[in-house]
């Protein structure tokens, strides 16, 4: 397989396309100055919780404090912090005051900008994106795009994920560029993902 990259850059923006036998697999855009925090992971304080509205504010070291709402935590089957909470009920999850303490550190992602007064949102149910797999480290789900409808396909990919990650190591989903993916992209993503995970809770 021939693949190139073709970037095209600015002072206002950048443009990197990858392409595969002379057509696009990825394109991927940016603009320095916009300053976006969606996606970035970061190390988070506690400043406040607010049980009224099931919510805490979250220092994560920019100008305005992270917005955490209950719903946005990921629980264990106990309902405590950091744990898969696949099979909980939203009205069964304990009050968010239950949850989280001031001045607790949290592991978050920021899931959407900040608006004109409003601080970023952000989530501790981390999600890594690859190419071809999204790494869920604390869960143990293993789904399938929904753009992939072959049922052959999916039951394929379901049991080739099934035999590679294994129970506790986390889950993953497999996004629809993952179509026909064979073992060896699977594991070299999979493997990847795991590295970078644990590089950023050394951190």
């Amino acid at each position: 397989m021939r693949r190139e990259i073709l970037i095209s850059a600015s002072d206002e923006e950048s443009w990197v396309a990858l392409v595969e036998d002379n057509k696009l697999a990825e394109l991927m855009f940016d603009r320095p100055d916009q300053g976006r925090l969606v996606g970035d992971i970061f190390l988070g304080r506690v400043e406040a919780v607010l049980p009224g509205i099931q919510a805490a504010f979250v220092d994560i070291g920019e100008e305005k404090a992270g917005f955490l709402h209950a719903s946005d935590l990921a629980r264990d089957e106990d309902g405590k912090i950091g744990g898969n909470k696949r099979g909980r009920r939203r009205s069964q999850a304990p009050p968010i005051q239950e949850l989280v303490t001031k001045g607790q550190t949290l592991l978050v992602k920021v899931t959407k900008e900040a608006i004109s007064t409003k601080g970023p949102r952000v989530t501790t149910q981390i999600s890594l994106p690859g190419r071809f797999l999204v790494y869920i480290p604390e869960s143990d789900h293993v789904g399938i795009s929904r753009k992939i409808d072959d049922r052959g396909e999916r039951s394929r990919l379901r049991k080739l994920a099934q035999s590679v990650v294994t129970e506790g190591a986390g889950g993953v989903i497999i996004r629809t560029a993952g179509e026909e993916l064979t073992q060896k992209k699977f594991e070299q993503e999979y493997h990847q993902l795991r590295k970078l995970w644990e590089g950023i809770q050394e951190r």
